[in-house]
């Protein structure tokens, strides 16, 4: 299972290569296979035999850390989403996208997501599942940027990651406390203990931490705003994070773990709150937006809001709904965005304001526009799947159960009306986006270009998904039993049997209230010139983006205000800031904790030799201060450093005197050729409180040193190591010397960052001088 979540990651690699043959064929045309393959493999396990799969590949088993794999129904069900929709975003990429853009990073960070979303709806272990998440903010900032030259595609890009990582972080909070909890770092483990971390004091604290990394990835109120600004992406990018994906990560989040957390009645406030107001929000600005994109933005947000609500509900239907609901809304969501970014690309523009009348130019996109918002808007027809969940969702706010009072007892009775609320609002915004870009009046004089149907090849893809919205909605029962009944039972605990059927007759409160939303809507779909004015007075001026922005600019400025203070040039300064901090933080630690302990009892007798040598360091350290000249300094220098390969010869450590040679050869000759570009030392007539500042920080420094020095050589708190390795560096290392096994075996990974560290210095510099490059810098 480890092959199918790393292969997109893997064969990223080999992507650039294939981009420089773009001319000849377009790179998605290869990449289309990959998603392809990954879907085919999966969909064998549908079916009503299922059962739930574990596969095990060793990390790191001593901190428990382990590529956990858990396929069960959830999961199932986001990897076909992930693979089947991920193909066909590729195809409609290859019409999209022209063979002039950078096909090459726009495939690489589109596999790199890929991987990310495999590993985190793959993933049993939360720490590993914590690993793809982050990846999954990396790469979707790439792709929000992919087109890097507009501002708000920038703006978009940080606005998203900044948002999602503050959650993500969050998460990894709540992951670390249940996995103290608990003692494991399973998430099956964990459910199975969930009486455990329920009855332990932290659990509300966790419990908050992993809810705001999901309301914050799935763009609940008020973190949707990130959302609307990831727009700027190209379509693709948004049929595919935006509407089957990454925005669903949260949701599958508190879906897997909706079996420790649900018997907790504020898991159900604080979900159900989140999930309605988000829906009643995100539903009700969607009919203000002009940009086809924002529409379908804000569109999102709501039924985000909506699958939120039914998972905070946590009954039997609502679990159903929800995971039923979130198969509909990326079918018809994924081919509306398509149809936005055809409209898009035929005729230049977005803005609905400019369009109008292109059912007669592209009547087959207006047809799949068509049966999309309509499904979308839950209009009672047997062959819309958004109907029979939209019908399932008003049923789970009328089945949740009375009795209780406070704050859940209020939300009982209350959450039913705002239901219908947000679901007319949907009505209207799904008919808005459709009519308003396919009827009324031609605007000809306002398009970029004169518009005409769409090439096949990029209807294609949007037509699979609205064939799916379609086949859906005539055969429910097939996808329910072998299906979406398993990835309901995943999430419930229990096996979950739901009949789904179109018809429940005239005095089904559901269908009265989907009768509701109809006419309502219409109503307000006729009139919505005449009640749009009421978005001057609320939210009117009122944003949540400006209190970003605000928060923001604020820290900006506040960071660049500390950063000048400290950034001065003066290398001087820099130096005394460091070794100030280390000084005062590391001296009152060891003085709290009684750190500083000083025992002679066990050391060696000083030889002459060793004396002389040490004596030579110091005498060398010294000069440097009155030297005059560069080359004085260097060799001086050079006096202390193989003073200091003299003493590890003396204590018979060839190997480190032999190393500490070549180092300092190394020093003193890049030493000699930095100097010699730079002009001679001059001895400035510093103020006496600035010579006065410097001796006590130096002087204090070495003194801290030598201290701990002492105190780590004197101290016994912990068991020494040296004999593991003596005894290992042999059977595990397979070398004699030891300090050789130390430093490549036993501090491999150590060795492993630190070259990584030194690589992204040299990319960091590497972009940087490009960067000036191409900007006509020398």
């Amino acid at each position: 299972m480890i092959f199918t979540v790393l292969i997109p990651l893997l064969l990223a690699c080999f992507v650039p290569f294939i981009s420089k043959f773009k001319h000849k064929i377009h790179t998605g045309t290869v990449i289309f296979f990959i998603p392809l393959a990954i879907f085919f493999y999966f969909i064998q396990f549908i079916g009503s035999g299922f059962e739930p799969i574990r596969h095990t590949y060793s990390w790191i088993p001593s901190l428990g850390i382990n590529f956990d794999f858990y396929l069960d129904g959830l999961s199932l069900l986001f990897v076909l989403l992930i693979s089947g929709i991920g193909a066909l975003v590729v195809l409609y990429s290859v019409y999209y996208l022209d063979r002039s853009e950078p096909l090459g990073h726009f495939y690489v960070y589109l596999l790199m997501f890929m991987s990310a979303m495999l590993g985190v709806v793959l993933s049993d272990n939360v720490f590993v599942l914590y690993t793809f998440w982050e990846l999954t903010s990396i790469s979707s900032f790439l792709l929000i940027g992919y087109w890097h030259f507009k501002e708000k595609s920038r703006y978009g890009a940080l606005k998203s990651m900044i948002i999602t990582i503050f959650g993500g972080l969050s998460m990894f909070g709540g992951f670390a406390l249940l996995s103290v909890i608990s003692g494991t770092t399973s998430i099956q483990t964990m459910i199975a203990n969930a009486d455990v971390i329920l009855d332990n004091p932290y659990m509300p604290l966790a419990l908050g931490f992993i809810l705001l990394g999901a309301f914050t990835k799935s763009a609940q109120f008020p973190f949707h705003i990130w959302l609307p600004d990831a727009m700027e992406a190209p379509t693709p990018v948004s049929a595919y994070l935006h509407s089957a994906t990454m925005v669903k990560a949260g949701l599958y989040l508190v879906a897997r773990f909706s079996m420790i957390f649900g018997s907790y009645e504020w898991f159900f406030i604080i979900v159900s709150i989140a999930g309605i107001v988000t829906l009643c929000w995100a539903s009700y600005m969607a009919v203000h937006q002009t940009d086809l994109k924002a529409i379908l933005a804000f569109s999102t947000i709501s039924q985000l809001g909506m699958i939120m609500a039914m998972l905070g509900f946590g009954t039997k239907a609502a679990v159903f709904a929800a995971v039923f609901h979130i198969l509909n809304h990326a079918t018809f969501k994924g081919s509306l965005f398509m149809v936005a970014g055809t409209v898009d690309h035929e005729t230049g523009t977005r803005d609905i304001r400019k369009l109008g009348g292109l059912l007669t130019f592209m009547p087959i996109t207006a047809t799949l526009a068509l049966f999309g918002t309509f499904s979308m808007a839950g209009i009672p027809l047997p062959f819309l799947n958004g109907f029979y969940s939209k019908e399932l969702f008003f049923e789970s706010t009328l089945d949740l159960e009375g009795g209780a009072s406070g704050i859940a007892g209020f939300l009982i009775d209350v959450i039913p009306y705002l239901a219908v609320f947000g679901s007319i609002f949907t009505f209207v915004y799904a008919l808005y986006f459709l009519f308003g870009t396919f009827g009324g009046k031609t605007q000809l004089d306002k398009l970029v270009k004169k518009p005409h149907e769409a090439p096949i090849g990029m209807l294609v893809s949007p037509g699979i998904l609205v064939l799916g919205v379609i086949l859906i909605g005539l055969f429910p029962s097939a996808v329910n039993g072998t299906f979406i009944a398993h990835a309901a039972e995943a999430v419930y605990g229990e096996p979950i049997t739901k009949d789904v059927h179109f018809w429940h007759g005239w005095d089904s409160p559901a269908f009265q209230m989907s009768l509701v939303v109809v006419g309502l809507g219409a109503l307000l779909v006729t009139t919505r010139r005449k009640w749009n004015g009421i978005y001057q007075v609320f939210p009117g001026k009122l944003s949540v983006n400006k209190v970003y922005d605000t928060i923001m600019g604020k820290l900006n400025a506040y960071s660049r205000t500390i950063t000048t203070f400290y950034m001065s040039g003066s290398l001087r300064n820099y130096m005394a800031i460091i070794l100030s901090t280390i000084l005062v933080v590391t001296v009152g630690f060891m003085l709290a904790t009684d750190g500083f302990t000083i025992d002679f009892g066990n050391l060696a007798p000083i030889t002459f030799i060793e004396l002389t040598v040490v004596l030579i360091i110091i005498a060398s350290a010294i000069g440097t201060i009155f030297a005059k000249k560069n080359l004085a300094v260097i060799l001086i220098v050079g006096v202390a450093g193989y003073g200091v390969s003299l003493l590890f010869l003396i204590y018979r450590a060839p190997d480190l005197a032999l190393t500490q040679l070549v180092v300092e050869t190394v020093s003193v000759a890049l030493f000699l050729l930095c100097f010699y570009h730079l002009p001679d030392l001059k001895r400035l007539h510093a103020p006496l409180s600035t010579r006065t500042t410097n001796l006590i920080i130096s002087v204090g420094f070495g003194a801290l040193m030598t201290l701990v020095g002492i105190s780590a050589h004197s101290s016994s708190w912990f068991e020494t190591i040296s004999d593991y390795f003596i005894e290992t560096s042999k059977p595990i290392g397979g070398g004699s010397n030891i300090v050789n096994v130390i430093l490549v075996d036993m501090r491999g990974l150590d060795t492993l960052f630190e070259i990584t560290v030194l690589g992204i210095a040299a990319l960091a510099i590497y972009t940087l001088i490009k960067f000036k490059t191409d900007k006509g810098g020398k």
